[in-house]
């Protein structure tokens, strides 16, 4: 079982966010922090946690490092009982709120993976997307993360924004590599409707050759592809288990979380959710409906389509892809490795099944 946490503040929007989030509200940070405690106190109960251990804790937003470690306590103490030993604990955060004191603390409350939104060590692009932190900021938060002794690191980019070049995307592809990190993310840029890029989408560029530039770069540096925007050498537990289809708790304004066959969706607003954060609705999915989200999801990564839940017309069809050579199988799987086709080979197996 896993568990995301969101945190819905944030020091300012970033221009292409489409999340739950708040650029004011802080004074109701304690007040929503107990309501977390209060939600997963219940799924906690709803999910059997005594049965299902959480194998990851994932807290993001938002920007979860404009939360003190104060607030966090209560919620680690609380499901202390249930983490599995040696379970991967990530935080996401932004290199200008996670100082010294918020690492310091999330460290000794037993984070061991963060998550840095760097999305670019460019100044002026840094400042285009309305980011709050500098480059020098994100190098400084990475170097003293990796110096408390946190066991992984990641951190994002953002990439197809107007007036990417190779050149631009290389500099900060090494300047990430530069740092001490076991993993990237890299985002194409899309545009949300509600978010500020909505009313100028001309800022993304359709530039795929940028995509497979990036990827290319990324991998002979030595981190593998796990996921079309995923990269490590170390792989996210949290990460995978989505894509494995687990069960996990979402909880806070905003989240999702999924049991066997059913979505919950608490409240977004914030002060709805803190008023009664056990308001959560409810989403029956078919089976049809989850085996064409496991083969979405496991083509889109390293997971990949276990044959036994396909269907004979399926099974025909991912055979003809591998004899195509555009899907790899062993006797078990069948396997995607152009993640950049995944859309498409979903489709084509899925069409008329």
């Amino acid at each position: 079982m896993l568990i995301y946490l969101h945190i819905p503040y944030c020091d300012s929007k970033c221009h292409y966010c489409s999340f739950n989030t708040y650029v004011d509200k802080f004074e109701t940070q304690s007040k929503y922090m107990k309501a977390l405690y209060q939600q997963l106190s219940f799924e906690l109960q709803r999910f059997d946690a005594k049965q299902q251990s959480i194998e990851t804790l994932f807290i993001g937003g938002g920007t979860p490092s404009t939360v003190s470690p104060e607030l966090y306590a209560p919620i680690f103490e609380l499901l202390h009982p249930y983490l599995k030993k040696n379970a991967e604990i990530t935080t996401e955060a932004n290199p200008n709120s996670a100082t010294k004191e918020w690492l310091e603390g999330m460290k000794n409350l037993g984070v061991n993976r963060i998550s840095f939104g760097v999305q670019s060590f460019n100044a002026q692009k840094l400042k285009a997307l309305n980011r709050a932190h500098n480059p020098q900021q994100a190098k400084e938060a990475i170097l003293y993360a990796k110096k408390l002794g946190f066991d992984h690191l990641s951190l994002d980019l953002i990439y197809n924004y107007q007036g990417d070049t190779k050149e631009l995307l290389l500099s900060d592809i090494k300047k990430a590599f530069s740092l001490p990190i076991d993993h990237i993310s890299a985002y194409e840029l899309t545009i949300e409707d509600g978010t500020k890029f909505s009313s100028t989408p001309e800022v993304r560029q359709e530039d795929e050759n940028l995509a497979f530039f990036v990827t290319e770069a990324i991998e002979k540096r030595g981190f593998k592809a796990y996921e079309i925007s995923n990269f490590g050498t170390y792989q996210s537990t949290h990460n995978k288990g989505y894509w494995e289809i687990k069960n996990y708790i979402g909880a806070g304004a905003g989240a999702v979380g999924f049991l066997k066959d059913r979505r919950y969706y608490p409240q977004t607003d914030i002060e709805a959710y803190v008023a009664n954060p056990l308001n959560i609705a409810e989403e029956a999915l078919t089976s049809d409906e989850l085996l064409t989200e496991r083969i979405f999801l496991g083509l889109r990564s390293s997971v990949g389509i276990q044959k036994s839940l396909l269907s004979e017309k399926m099974i025909e069809k991912a055979n003809i892809l591998c004899e195509k050579k555009k899907l790899l199988c062993d006797n078990t799987h069948y396997y995607n490795d152009n993640f950049f086709l995944s859309d498409e080979l979903a489709l084509y197996i899925i069409g008329n099944s």
